[in-house]
């Protein structure tokens, strides 16, 4: 454990962050599964509501620095061949 005391904030600073982090890191996994879902069901309407859902957040995430813009571009591509394979 540090011994000073602007340590000891930083690790309960860097705690709350990681917590946060995951947190979101999670809720983008969720919206990507959910078009994944969509595209199995056949749903096209939806898969593309879900994709723009999922874009959206993870745009956020990247602006806010929780995963890298080249990270996020990535996914939001991979989503959107999904959804272009069903239409």
């Amino acid at each position: 454990m540090a011994n000073i005391k602007s340590q000891k904030k930083r690790i309960i600073t860097a705690e709350k962050a990681r917590q946060r982090n995951k947190a979101v890191r999670s809720e983008l996994k969720t919206y990507v599964k959910k078009v994944r879902a969509a595209v199995e069901a056949g749903d096209a309407e939806a898969a593309q509501t879900a994709a723009n859902a999922a874009c959206r957040k993870l745009d956020v995430a990247a602006s806010k620095g929780i995963i890298h813009k080249n990270q996020a571009a990535k996914r939001k591509s991979g989503v959107q061949k999904l959804v272009n394979g069903i239409k």
